[in-house]
């Protein structure tokens, strides 16, 4: 994409954010009076004429201003977007939010998407951290009846996870503290998809009740890491009007259902180095329409999982950015 002067860039920038506040095409007089670009609406004209041209902008009716095509939108996010900050009042609400979080992590990863929604005015969605990066923090046995203990594993994102486990025999209190503490000093920080086994400890009944646990955890597989949470999408709904087609929002419902495909889509978009994918530059057919905003968040200094909004390719992209940064970084600092 060629680099625009600083007269047509600025012409550029104006009509995109004309649009996005009204939503109506945007002529040169309107350009002329709001902008202080010290030229006349004859010559915006002639420059919007060029960036017409060069495919920044479009014509939809003889009679009408332009509307920025997806180019135009990428120039604006490339050049544009990227100084926005959430205002005041919405940062506090974030950081109030998390403050406050002490919940499960599928509530708290559901409950983000809900807030990020709320936050950028568009559908939001939350990706769970991946499987394969979760890693023990902590193992507790909790004796329920003297064969049968409660096993509570506490993951490096945050997840509790709880099993029942039936023993072959009873356990007394000594026994299960010192399995306890076999399991703590053998699994910490180890992933959970490759458990080590664990060496003797010298006791039968000590390594008969670890090697139950362990064994069990290798069986955990947390329904909510690699899981979509996708808050406001009532939202897509009132935007219907934003979208080119009356279909669009109704696809992008449907598409949302297929959670697979939409956690595969997002990965995939940030491993290339994509935060914002606009209209035209989405693989996918049925998001042609749409536009999506990512940022990444860690669990302890490692890639977690995603946050990002989505909605019509007319959105404030500098308040999404600014949303979705907002909450990626309070969620990844809440989970560390």
């Amino acid at each position: 994409m060629a680099e625009l002067d600083e007269r047509k860039s600025q012409i550029l920038r104006a009509i995109v954010e004309e649009y996005v506040e009204t939503a109506q095409p945007v002529g040169s007089q309107t350009i002329a009076r709001s902008r202080e670009l010290g030229v006349s609406s004859a010559t915006v004209r002639n420059e919007m004429t060029v960036l017409e041209r060069e495919g920044y902008i479009v014509q939809p009716h003889t009679s009408a201003g332009r509307i920025p095509t997806d180019q135009g939108y990428r120039y604006f996010v490339d050049h544009f977007a990227a100084s926005g900050a959430l205002p005041v009042g919405q940062r506090r609400v974030v950081a109030d939010f998390f403050a406050s979080a002490h919940r499960a992590l599928e509530d708290l990863l559901h409950e983000t998407s809900q807030l990020l929604s709320r936050v950028s005015q568009h559908a939001a969605m939350v990706v769970g951290p991946e499987s394969e990066r979760a890693s023990v923090r902590s193992v507790q046995l909790v004796a329920l009846h003297p064969a049968v203990v409660l096993l509570v594993c506490v993951l490096s994102n945050g997840a509790i996870e709880k099993r029942i486990l039936q023993l072959d025999g009873p356990v007394d209190e000594t026994r299960l503290g010192a399995a306890v503490a076999a399991l703590n000093r053998e699994l910490f920080e180890a992933s959970l998809q490759q458990l080590p086994e664990l060496p003797a400890t010298g006791d039968p009944d000590v390594d008969r009740v670890a090697r139950a646990a362990r064994d069990s955890l290798t069986e955990f597989l947390p329904e909510h890491l690699d899981q979509l949470y996708v808050g406001g999408v009532s939202r897509l709904a009132a935007e219907q009007e934003s979208f080119s087609t009356s279909e669009s929002a109704a696809r992008l419902l449907e598409m949302l259902e297929h959670q697979v495909i939409v956690v595969s889509l997002v990965r995939d978009l940030l491993d290339h180095g994509v935060t914002v994918s606009i209209g035209s530059e989405n693989r996918s057919a049925d998001l042609r329409d749409c536009a999506i905003v990512l940022a990444p968040y860690d669990v302890d200094g490692h890639p977690g999982g995603i946050v990002g909004v989505l909605g019509p390719t007319r959105m404030d992209y500098r308040h999404a950015l600014a949303a979705v940064a907002s909450v990626s970084h309070q969620l990844g600092r809440h989970l560390s």
